[in-house]
């Protein structure tokens, strides 16, 4: 009797080898996936799934399919890599420290002038004051601030 390869053996290491490997340069572009690599938490899911399915098949009917060494070589080689990627998104994301200077919710901002998309200098006391022109003369009690990423 000949010998298979066992597809889903090496099925599942390279959608967990895409799964790690697929974070920085495709899934961090997108804010959906960015904040929190779920797509990738599914590809290592679905890989060590096929995976594990692949080495049982492997040590069960080692007469059909190959595998036995480098079916234990690569699940030992995926919970690695998984482990390390738990380990940097569970653990190491969360020891970053917060900027001490920045302000914390609810405390009050700094004043600061910065250009608007028009170049023109806007402050924070002329947000908080009322607008010249306005034919009601209202102050405002707050300012929303949106910082982007990147440049225009």
């Amino acid at each position: 009797m000949k010998r298979r390869w066992n597809s889903t053996l090496w099925t599942g290491f390279l959608i967990i080898l895409f799964g790690l490997l697929s974070y920085i340069p495709l899934f961090s572009l997108f804010p959906i996936t960015r904040d929190f690599p779920w797509a990738n938490l599914l590809l290592l899911a679905a890989g060590a799934l096929l995976l594990g399915g692949g080495v049982r098949r492997a040590f069960k009917q080692p007469q059909v399919y190959r595998g036995k060494i480098f079916g234990s070589v690569l699940a030992v080689l995926s919970m690695v890599g998984i482990g390390l990627f738990a380990y940097g998104l569970l653990y190491q994301a969360r020891q970053i420290p917060s900027a001490a200077s920045a302000p914390r919710a609810g405390e009050k901002a700094p004043d600061f002038s910065l250009p608007d998309q028009n170049g023109k200098t806007i402050t924070l006391a002329g947000l908080l004051a009322s607008a010249p022109g306005n034919k009601v003369n209202v102050r405002a009690n707050g300012v929303l601030l949106i910082f982007y990423r990147g440049h225009w």
